[in-house]
């Protein structure tokens, strides 16, 4: 009896610990929540809205009813025409469209021949579902009306562009690299400065002459340090046993990942100022690390989310990052053709360690 009544204390004691615990208390609630809505509704397997350009050689009624047809599938998304071959390679290489179609110009006629393929289908074959998604409407016959007879388009070459033998380490690996420094950088960060709180010592920095802009700075520079050593430590692995390709340049890589690195962080810094304890810190970086790897492109395709988990998605610092790894080392592409991603990268870094020089204070709380 007497076990059972200490049993019960030791329970009121941890529950009422929990309640005043706000943070970890919304770590219950939300963790799951989120988790439900990220598999129930956000991601969604049967893909649509895949980017895409296309070139008309023919301009025939025959092959704009292509077109629109292919349109109403909702599989593609057509964001533009172009005028060759070549500048669809060149948007896809630099990675504004996911696929490109090409209509040769006797494309009426290789409608009724069936040794000949009608229509051809370049993909970004960095992404894997994309290929398969490829592959999904060359199996899908699209029947025309005419004033003549009713034709079917049956015969589409399908060609997977910077992965043709269609290998799962040369698509996953380039991502993989942005989800191993998400979850280091940022539970390094944040554990180093609340582990620096937990025992004291902060209380002896407050009484040293260094700012805390200083001491943040100094912090997060090992990191960076650490953070090299692990992409050079990917890459090497990447290329001996899977013998992933490094088309694009070593240096814009790295540059790349300086910005990445950054990011991640400032965000470690801010989790830092908010969490209490190494728990917490933990939890946070978990609780951030779910969304980046489901949201970013890392699994599924990008374009094919629904829109506000796109919103979300682009808010994440390693969705910019796995489209900058995949365009460098699997298409050739500079990190000038891919400003856009490195931007956002160094916007949320600079927001990021703002909020976090506002929290912190040369203060123990």
């Amino acid at each position: 009896m007497k076990s059972l009544s200490r049993l019960l204390a030791i329970t009121k004691k941890e529950v009422r610990q929990l309640r005043r615990d706000r943070l970890t208390f919304g770590m219950i609630v939300g963790i799951p929540v989120i988790q439900m809505l990220l598999f129930g509704y956000a991601i969604n397997t049967d893909v649509r809205n895949l980017t895409t350009a296309f070139v008309d050689e023919a301009n025939s009624s025959l092959s704009r009813q292509f077109i629109a047809q292919l349109v109403e599938t909702q599989v593609v998304n057509i964001v533009e025409q172009v005028e060759t071959a070549e500048i669809l390679e060149e948007r896809m290489r630099i990675g504004a469209i996911s696929v490109a179609v090409v209509i040769p110009a006797d494309f009426d006629r290789r409608v009724v021949d069936p040794d000949r393929p009608a229509v051809h289908l370049l993909v970004d074959g960095s992404d894997p579902t994309i290929s398969s998604v490829a592959n999904q409407l060359r199996a899908m016959p699209i029947a025309f009306d005419t004033a003549i007879e009713k034709r079917r388009v049956e015969n589409v070459a399908v060609r997977p562009y910077y992965n043709p033998e269609r290998r799962t380490p040369v698509n996953i690996i380039p991502g993989l690299m942005g989800i191993i420094l998400t979850l280091t950088m940022m539970l390094f960060t944040a554990v180093a400065i609340v582990r620096e709180r937990e025992r004291g010592n902060l209380e002896l920095l407050i009484n040293t002459p260094v700012s805390s802009a200083e001491l943040m700075i100094g912090k997060v520079i090992p990191y960076i340090v650490i953070g090299m050593i692990q992409l050079a430590l990917i890459l090497v692995v990447g290329d001996v046993l899977f013998q992933v390709p490094m088309r694009g340049s070593v240096l814009d890589l790295y540059l790349a990942a300086v910005a990445f690195i950054a990011a991640n962080l400032a965000l470690g810094l801010l989790i830092s100022t908010v969490a209490k304890t190494q728990f917490q810190a933990m939890q946070m970086t978990f609780f951030v690390l779910m969304p980046s790897i489901l949201l970013s492109g890392f699994v599924f395709p990008f374009d094919g989310m629904p829109t506000f988990a796109r919103y979300l998605g682009e808010i994440l610092p390693v969705t910019h990052f796995i489209r900058l790894t995949r365009g460098i080392m699997l298409r050739d592409a500079a990190l000038l053709d891919l400003y856009p991603e490195l931007i956002a990268l160094g916007i949320f870094a600079v927001v990021a360690m703002t909020l976090a020089a506002l929290r912190f204070t040369k203060r123990l709380d």
